[in-house]
């Protein structure tokens, strides 16, 4: 009705604001009258020939232009994200196995590429499931158990376990099922988030994860030395000739890099690890987000696992 009230104004004629809006006449006609009602003001008189505009109309015109100027604003489509340009700032949550698999080579490749586009990263610690519902989190990426039906979701990568130790460590001699029970053991997770259980029955009874829950399907438990919740310090623990780490592969290839540690197969059948994305609805159709989105995943498959 404000679109019409404008048109009216503006050229003084019913007929003539009906052509203007693809109106029929009548139509135009009737909007008149509606508007009429509305502000208590015949608005358009006829004088002298002519549809003159009242004081009132008059005095509404710059009022309405400005409301339709507001409302034109705000339904025009968002902007393109542009990250050359952009000031931001992302957040994202992960564990130290993605942090140093994914997130650091990523922030690495952006920083001279993006000047304005900069990081925080949150260990899962520092995120509660209500930081993730209000979008304060831009995104999560850990594997986790279970996740709430609200959250969009995407799959980063699988990734399969193999054994890192110590060259010396004698399990590379001799690498069966047998052997690998009898060594001593790192035990790493993170899954989730929130603050992490610690480990009260190291019976069998507590679930401690994938890699103990498939030693557990052939009726075996390994023999648990160290208990962490961080990737990382598996490389440094297995400087010990007597330590065992059963890792997701891209983690025990990074810890290789500058180490002399070992990567060797793992004596049984063990689900790969699948790693996820996740994040608010209230972010999904936001561009800088999508954009985020979509290199972060484009970069994950670069990552290789062999």
């Amino acid at each position: 009705m404000l679109v019409y009230l404008n048109v009216l104004i503006d050229e003084k004629s019913v007929s003539k604001a009906a052509n203007k809006l693809a109106l029929t006449q009548p139509a135009m006609s009737n909007a008149l009258k509606r508007l009429r009602d509305l502000f208590d003001d015949p608005l358009l008189v006829r004088a002298a020939g002519s549809m003159t505009p009242t004081t009132k109309a008059i005095a509404l015109k710059p009022e309405v232009e400005a409301l339709l100027k507001m409302a034109e604003a705000i339904t025009q489509p968002s902007e393109q994200f542009n990250p050359a340009t952009a000031n931001i700032t992302f957040r994202i949550m992960a564990n130290d196995y993605i942090e140093s698999t994914l997130i650091a080579p990523f922030i690495t490749a952006q920083l001279s590429k993006n000047l304005g586009i900069n990081f925080d990263v949150l260990s899962p610690s520092d995120v509660n499931l209500q930081d993730m519902e209000k979008g304060t989190i831009d995104l999560a990426i850990n594997r986790f158990n279970g996740l709430p039906r609200s959250f969009h979701q995407a799959s980063v990568w699988r990734d399969n376990y193999c054994c890192l130790s110590h060259p010396k460590n004698t399990f590379l001699q001799q690498s069966g099922l047998d052997d690998y029970l009898e060594k001593e053991h790192i035990w790493v997770n993170r899954a989730g988030w929130g603050p992490e259980a610690a480990v009260t029955n190291k019976s069998g009874k507590q679930k401690l994860g994938w890699v103990d829950e498939a030693l557990w399907q052939l009726e075996q438990t390994r023999k648990i030395r160290v208990f962490t919740r961080h990737y990382m310090i598996a490389g440094l623990l297995c400087q010990s000739e007597q330590l065992i780490a059963t890792l997701p592969r891209r983690q025990a290839k990074l810890l290789t890099t500058h180490t002399n540690l070992v990567i060797s197969q793992v004596p049984f059948q063990i689900v790969p690890i699948e790693v996820k994305m996740i994040w608010s609805p209230l972010l999904h159709h936001a561009p800088a987000h999508q954009w985020l989105r979509r290199e972060l995943l484009t970069f994950a498959k670069t990552i290789a696992d062999r």
